[in-house]
């Protein structure tokens, strides 16, 4: 069975310094919780969201016909992944290191993992850029087929919005299917929504078979509403500035980390980064649970196949003083 193992809220509540997430620690993005709040909740929301698929169309300037909208990015993987063994796939290819749902998604519909060494051929292959839990570009671009649209690549833009280190780079993002998870940018989590979009000249047939395997109203009126507020320019701008503020406190969370002693995987370009603590494998559980216990969390790199490693979501000076300050009480116990 695939380790499925996910950063934030557990059975502990909600960590009062959580870093074992990707959101982005500015948020939540005020204006897009007004648009909550303004959210009609009597009745359900159009169940073909015709409006949305239009606005988020005009915000990537694609063809509302290419959209397919999903409960989360987790839902649109286990949706595309059994989209793909409908149309043949037999196998699928991952990242070395990687998201746990695609592999389970994967395990659960049946297709086979192959290695990104073998020659490219009909099944599913997933990208994410960045990549999660490192922060890098892909590694795959150098082998990718000049008709990748017909090799079912889905790249998952979840921390593309939040690309801190210069400019995301170009992309051929009309031949890809993409994966979108605003809230994450927004940073706003608990709210589940996102969509897909279709590479260009996909067979409306196709789309409309990847739709279908949807429940109606397979996202409610809250998810339309922050997916409706992610694509306004107020809402863009204040993503903008966000940006700045999280550049700042990524410095800061660096040099933290180097007086610490933690060894921070280089290549990183987003909100999050990798660090190797200095402690035995034997002993990191403990810690991370004793630092859980203080309200601060971590994410346990293992489940990406890092062990010895976390995943660390740059967060606000003061939740990095509290990691400090906890660190440095239980090594002088």
């Amino acid at each position: 069975m695939v380790d499925n193992e996910h950063g934030g809220t557990d059975a502990l509540g909600v960590p009062a310094h959580d870093f074992s997430t990707n959101r982005n620690a500015c948020g939540p993005c005020p204006e897009a919780v007004t648009a909550l709040q303004a959210a009609h909740l009597a009745q359900y929301p159009d169940p073909q969201y015709t409006a949305l698929r239009l606005q988020l169309a005009a915000f990537h300037a694609v063809a509302p016909e290419r959209l397919v909208i999903g409960g989360s990015s987790s839902e649109l993987i286990h949706r595309l992944t059994q989209h793909a063994l409908r149309q043949g796939a037999t196998q699928v290819s991952l990242p070395r290191h990687c998201y746990g749902d695609y592999a389970q998604a994967a395990e659960v519909w049946g297709l086979r993992r192959s290695s990104r060494n073998t020659p490219w051929g009909d099944g599913l292959h997933w990208a994410c850029e960045p990549s999660s839990p490192l922060g890098r570009e892909e590694d795959i671009w150098q082998g990718l087929p000049a008709d990748a649209c017909h090799h079912g690549l889905v790249l998952d833009c979840a921390y593309r919005p939040l690309w801190l280190e210069g400019p995301a780079p170009p992309r051929d993002m009309a031949a890809l299917w993409q994966l979108w998870t605003p809230n994450k940018a927004l940073g706003m989590t608990g709210v589940r929504a996102a969509y897909a979009i279709a590479p260009e000249g996909t067979a409306q047939a196709q789309i409309n078979a990847l739709r279908a395997l949807a429940p109606s109203w397979v996202v409610g009126a809250h998810g339309v509403a922050m997916l409706q507020a992610w694509v306004t320019p107020e809402v863009q701008a204040w993503l903008a500035r966000s940006l700045e503020t999280l550049r700042h406190w990524k410095g800061r969370q660096l040099a933290l980390c180097e007086r610490l002693g933690w060894a921070v995987l280089p290549g990183h370009q987003a909100n999050y980064f990798v660090a190797r603590l200095p402690l035995a494998q034997a002993d990191m559980a403990a810690r991370l649970a004793a630092l859980r216990s203080q309200g601060i969390k971590l994410r346990d790199a293992r489940s990406f196949g890092l062990p010895g490693h976390v995943r660390m979501g740059v967060m606000a000076p003061v939740a990095q003083a509290a990691l400090a300050r906890a660190w440095l009480s239980l090594a002088d116990a």
